[in-house]
């Protein structure tokens, strides 16, 4: 066992810290761009824990596409290290702007019944902003799971990334159609119990689409059937993990008294937990 990388592993690992450093302040540059308010000044001035919280939410989508991206690189061991390196920093910074895109996408089509932007800076809510951190992370598991793999390019990153998107807003909508109360409503009168659980539902559903369009490409045919086969995974998750926590966790109670009328804060947090959880050992043993 080998307990000290050589010079050249070394040199590599620092040269992709750097990147990751650059990528890090450079998306958060870009995203002062794309939402209508500033950031500095919302965190610092107005201390602002709703933006704070989705901020969170998209460094850590940052940080899910750039390991997307290097690992592995997609070179197949016929490039260089530099051209490589190359390709690393432009699937990073491509995947940046994507995440930003895609936020639109999530407050418009996912979030429409109520304005993110009113509830992020006039009202505070930190409930919006877990949903918002949540649905920037989703996304850029989404986009790493895309740009991850060998034999495809940004054609097929492209097209994985719409279509995972695509099942993101759609999973999301049916998510908050299940739920046994008004999701939006909740949400948007300040209820963080109601935030916190739909955060959980919606990085589950990240976190399985991404494994749906992760892995090298193969053929249209192939992977999209494997895509539509692993989506119905969702099925079964927004079907048990209520169940599974309403039946077992909360067998004195129920998900529409604790989140909806008590406003139960751990009982929203159980559910994220438990939803991520679910999500992960669904992914692990396909």
């Amino acid at each position: 066992m080998e307990w000290f990388p050589s010079i050249e592993q070394a040199g590599s690992a620092a040269a992709y810290v750097l990147l990751y450093i650059a990528v890090f302040f450079l998306a958060k540059w870009i995203k002062s761009i794309f939402v209508p308010y500033r950031l500095d000044e919302q965190l610092t001035e107005h201390d602002n824990v709703a933006v704070a919280v989705s901020l969170a939410g998209y460094i850590a989508g940052v940080t899910a596409i750039f390991a997307g991206a290097v690992w592995p690189s997609g070179g197949g061991g016929f490039l260089s290290f530099w051209e490589e390196f190359a390709l690393v920093a432009a699937y990073a910074l491509g995947g940046v702007l994507l995440l930003n895109l895609a936020r639109i996408l999530n407050d418009r089509l996912m979030l429409h019944k109520f304005s993110v932007e009113r509830e992020l800076i006039r009202d505070q809510n930190p409930g919006t902003g877990l949903v918002e951190a949540a649905a920037y992370l989703a996304s850029g598991l989404i986009i790493g799971g895309a740009i991850h793999g060998e034999g495809g390019g940004p054609v097929t990153a492209l097209v994985f990334f719409a279509l995972g998107q695509a099942a993101l807003l759609l999973f999301g909508w049916l998510y908050a159609r299940l739920s046994p109360y008004n999701l939006h409503a909740e949400i948007e009168d300040d209820n963080t119990a109601a935030g916190a659980g739909f955060a959980g539902g919606l990085i589950s559903i990240g976190l399985i689409v991404m494994h749906a369009v992760a892995g090298n490409f193969s053929g249209w045919a192939e992977d999209l059937a494997a895509l539509g086969l692993d989506l119905l995974l969702i099925l079964v998750y927004l079907a048990g993990v209520r169940l599974i926590i309403d039946r077992f966790f909360l067998r004195r109670s129920n998900l529409q008294t604790e989140i909806a009328r008590d406003r139960n804060l751990g009982v929203g947090l159980l559910e994220m937990v438990a939803s991520v959880g679910f999500a992960l050992v669904l992914i692990l043993v396909i």
